[in-house]
């Protein structure tokens, strides 16, 4: 079994810290950046909703162009009518019952649905059908 034994006569320099602690070094400084750490807090919430958008898209009922319609269409009506004019019938993409105010089942536009004949004043009117002007309002 050999062991090592340093010559006597060798001297022994130190030529400074080896090339792989420098780079070691130099990628911690790198990674601890203040302006890394900044663009990466900043960035977060921009992470956090295109995590949130994809996994609506493949949970959603809808396929995944009306699933991001419809989810545009949460913002309002200007927002989705700039990329896909109305009107957006209940139970499709895009309806929402904040968007259809006179409660006809017809969101951001003025198609209106077919009526029937048979349908008398009592059923129009009545007190669960929402319309602008009727909220009510229950004080505590």
């Amino acid at each position: 079994m050999a062991i090592f034994k340093p010559r006597p006569n060798a001297q022994i320099t130190d030529t400074g810290t080896s090339g792989r602690v420098k780079r070691a070094e130099a990628l911690r400084r790198r990674a601890l950046s203040p302006v890394r750490i900044l663009i990466m807090v900043l960035m977060l919430p921009v992470t956090t909703l295109v995590i949130a958008v994809g996994v609506y898209m493949r949970t959603s009922e809808f396929e995944p162009e009306e699933a991001l319609i419809h989810l545009i269409a949460l913002a309002g009506c200007k927002p989705v009518e700039s990329l896909v004019p109305g009107p957006f019938l209940a139970g499709g993409p895009g309806y929402h019952l904040r968007n259809d105010p006179d409660g006809d089942g017809v969101a951001c536009g003025t198609y209106s649905l077919p009526t029937t004949q048979n349908t008398s004043p009592q059923q129009a009117e009545s007190p669960g059908r929402r319309a602008v002007g009727n909220a009510k309002f229950v004080r505590p």
